[in-house]
């Protein structure tokens, strides 16, 4: 499902409205140098609006957080970075897909937020703070842990889980089996599997090792970062959707 642009939008208006800075008037007989300004809103309703926001902010801008500088956070207002993030957005969700048009881009977008639910709640906060090869791991390790909770083993994990959970042959009274069709003998059955079964491997091997043993590898760009997190949302939905075969 996509993002509701409207109410998107209504939510950043109203946390903008909220932060709108200003400089409060010095009392009588005083003259401040002071550079901070204050919010129109109260720092309470601030923080309940800032919740739905950053919601917002890292499904529409994942890069926010570190991208956006924050650097006069303390100096001027400790929210000068969630508004220009927030400014950004709204500009984002009102002209992209015009822009992408006017410039023959108008091909569709990957979306992190978008992806499964336990790929995405496994990277988002290492996502949000810019150490994707991290965040990448941790939404294989995610993934992993789910098949694993899925046929209720612990002693075995990530290519060989996969290779186990899998394999075509019948299950075993300690080796479940995870079927994505039902077993009527055919060529497609045993193929889905055997694919299942090499892109899981190839999942953990190519992708979930090197970022995690290699040390001193530079930071992966974004797009090739979504691109790796958008393989173990395939493998995670077909983990969920999969029927669990016992004895």
């Amino acid at each position: 499902m996509g993002i509701d642009i409207s109410w998107a939008r209504n939510e950043l208006a109203h946390f903008l409205g909220l932060t709108e800075l200003y400089r409060k008037p010095d009392p009588p007989g005083v003259v401040s140098f002071s550079s901070r300004l204050s919010n129109r809103g109260s720092q309470a309703d601030i923080a309940a609006s800032a919740h739905v926001v950053e919601q917002i902010l890292d499904r529409v801008l994942p890069g926010w957080r570190t991208e956006v500088d924050k650097s006069k956070n303390g100096e001027v207002n400790r929210w000068v970075q969630h508004r220009e993030a927030a400014q950004r957005a709204d500009a984002a969700l009102l002209r992209d897909a015009e822009v992408r048009s006017r410039l023959g881009d108008d091909a569709p977008q990957l979306s992190a937020g978008s992806m499964h639910p336990w790929v995405w709640d496994g990277a988002r906060a290492l996502w949000g703070s810019g150490h994707l090869r991290e965040a990448v791991t941790a939404a294989a390790r995610k993934v992993n842990a789910e098949a694993q909770n899925k046929i209720g083993r612990r002693d075995v994990g990530e290519t060989k889980l996969f290779q186990r959970v899998f394999s075509l042959d019948a299950p075993k009274a300690d080796q479940p089996r995870l079927r994505l069709l039902e077993d009527d003998g055919s060529d497609t059955f045993r193929s889905v599997h055997r694919g299942a079964m090499a892109f899981a491997e190839g999942c953990y091997a190519a992708i979930r090792n090197p970022n995690s043993h290699e040390d001193g590898l530079p930071e992966l760009p974004e797009h090739e970062a979504l691109e790796q997190l958008a393989a173990f949302s395939l493998l995670a939905r077909w983990v969920h959707a999969a029927t669990v075969l016992t004895v």
